[in-house]
């Protein structure tokens, strides 16, 4: 007969945790991590409880009391300040008589660099940095720009890929099928003769030059983000030297890649479980080494939902475990649950579905969602206006108080978001059939006057300068909504220790909205009456007690950035 092995004390309901604890939960330097669990036994003896963390690799065992909130539940928390992976268990014993400590199993926090959390992005297609419209600009070009970006106060550059661009069915003007001779075709197409990802598009100037530009961005304070398309064009290296590691039809060729609905006659996908399949993992994960070495620490990733999971599950924490500054980006506008599950193997942040969020109930219904569900824990988004290929209804032809609306609310409801260059000149021409820009720079080369007049170069700066005062905007998961008895305004605030702002948006780009303002008094601590401040034009109020009356013209500014300047 076997008989069950003695166990006193039982640990359960251990939270947070991603999948059960498959994956690290994530935070950032500096963050305290918080365990709850549910510690209990039979009959009624006194427990005590403790939460025992170290970095991975350590030999030694940090401890730190578990404090009894009642009803059977514990709570601990420690501190993490190294990048990399921390381990971390529960366990718990009887006070008198002492009996052995029970232990949970062993959980971990993967601890990311800042900007994995907080960060504004630029988007920049190198190649239309420059002044003539029928070539490449050059990196000479780009280092040119740097400044005015810096200006703006984008801390992060972001890069579109940079690598040769096929020639092979290349994309013309407006994604033409048939380009001409001088079209410098999409630079998502990547390998061209000997050049794959390992190397350099020709025509934006060689590897010295490249460098200088790298070395000069990276001492006005820019983290360096590159574009990755795991792709190839026909004319990549890898179509003759690994045939084996792409899809092929029933006839042998091999298969063009699709997302559907669109499909991407210019490149070919690779097979991640072809015969050969180590070799290629190996080569991708040695790619993004030979760019991290070159001074890259974010990779937006394209398209991560088309490749399997086990990839990513061993690509990331590979790349991390000798490089815990670099941060992968996911680029998977798809479901939920596979959005989720991309973070949950391994990625910092993600793109998401704010693009086409525009209604108050959904915009909160959503932002919920993200920042105070359990997906808080392993996913944070980053919000994009625009990108490349979406440009949204709402600012097709839109005027400039549109696009100052939704650049205000990306830059606030997260802590990290970006802008594509040409969103600050209000570049609004939508393609007649697609939900995309007309002559988009995917197809041809663009060169912009960024002193056009009608920009919104101050307000972009504005925005930047107060997200850096602002350490409550530094913070992911700390949004809050409050009420407006107008469906046009939208209320919410975040906070950190004594940094309380408060923003009210007018969502209607287009005519003037007011209404009553009901604040939740918890969130702040508010005294019967109390000043606020305008961030944006440097106005004082005094406001009492929870409700007030706002009045928001979109001609004047897309609402209200309070300081709360009073406050018991």
């Amino acid at each position: 007969m076997k008989f069950p092995k003695p166990q006193n004390i039982l640990i359960q309901d251990i939270s947070p945790l991603v999948e059960g604890g498959k994956y690290p939960i994530k935070r950032i330097p500096g963050d305290s991590v918080t365990i709850r669990a549910s510690i209990f036994r039979h009959s009624h003896e006194e427990i005590q409880g403790q939460v025992c963390y170290r970095t991975q690799g350590s030999t030694k065992w940090q401890k730190q009391s578990l404090t009894f909130l009642g009803n059977d539940e514990w709570e601990g928390s420690f501190l993490v300040s190294e990048l990399g992976l921390y381990q971390y268990f529960i366990q718990a014993q009887t006070v008198e008589p002492k009996d052995k400590w029970q232990k949970s199993k062993v959980y971990e926090v993967r601890v990311d660099p800042v900007y994995a959390q907080y960060s504004a992005w630029y988007e920049i297609f190198p190649r239309s940095q420059g002044s003539n419209p029928n070539q490449s600009a050059t990196w000479d070009d780009c280092t040119r720009r740097l400044q005015d970006i810096k200006k703006m106060g984008f801390d992060v550059l972001y890069l579109t890929p940079i690598h040769p661009i096929g020639q092979t069915n290349k994309k013309g003007k407006n994604n033409s099928l048939d380009a001409q001779i001088d079209e410098p075709g999409c630079p998502y197409a990547i390998g061209f003769g000997e050049g794959g990802h390992y190397e350099l598009e020709p025509t934006l100037g060689g590897w010295e030059s490249f460098r200088d530009y790298m070395k000069k961005a990276q001492e006005m304070g820019f983290t360096m983000a590159l574009d990755v398309a795991l792709n190839a064009s026909p004319d990549h290296p890898h179509v003759k030297e690994h045939p084996e590691w792409f899809f092929h039809e029933a006839d042998g060729t091999i298969k063009c890649a699709e997302n559907p609905p669109k499909k991407y006659e210019d490149v070919y996908p690779y097979d991640y479980f072809n015969e050969n399949w180590q070799e290629l993992w190996q080569d991708i994960h040695d790619m993004i080494v030979h760019w991290v070495k070159e001074g890259f620490k974010i990779f937006r990733i394209d398209n991560p939902h088309t490749k399997p999971f086990q990839f990513w599950e061993w690509l990331i924490p590979e790349v991390k475990s000798k490089h815990p500054d670099v941060v992968f980006l996911a680029e998977a506008f798809t479901r939920p649950k596979l959005m989720y599950k991309l973070a949950a193997l391994g990625f910092d942040q993600s793109y998401s579905y704010f693009t086409w969020r525009e209604q108050k109930g959904e915009i909160e219904e959503y932002l919920t969602e993200l920042t105070q569900s359990a997906a808080n824990q392993c996913m944070r988004a980053n919000f994009f206006p625009t990108t490349p290929d979406i440009l949204p209804e709402h600012l097709k032809n839109a005027p400039a108080s549109m696009f100052k609306m939704r650049l205000m609310l990306a830059a606030s409801l997260s802590s990290v978001y970006g802008m594509l260059a040409g969103y600050e000149l209000v570049e609004n021409e939508p393609h007649p059939k697609k939900e995309e820009y007309w002559n988009s720079e995917k197809y041809q080369f663009k060169v912009r006057d960024w002193n056009k007049t009608g920009n919104i170069i101050p307000f972009v700066t504005k925005l930047n300068d107060i997200r850096k005062d602002n350490p409550a905007l530094h913070q992911y998961n700390n949004l809050k909504f409050h009420h407006s008895d107008n469906d046009n305004i939208i209320v919410y605030s975040k906070s950190y220790k004594n940094n309380h702002i408060l923003f009210i948006v007018n969502l209607d780009g287009y005519q003037s909205q007011s209404g009553w303002v009901q604040l939740d008094s918890n969130a702040f601590g508010l005294a019967s009456s109390y000043e606020v401040e305008d961030l944006l034009d440097g106005q004082m109020y005094k406001w009492e007690g929870n409700h007030n009356f706002v009045i928001l013209d979109p001609n004047k500014t897309p609402g209200h950035v309070f300081k709360i300047i009073s406050h018991t």
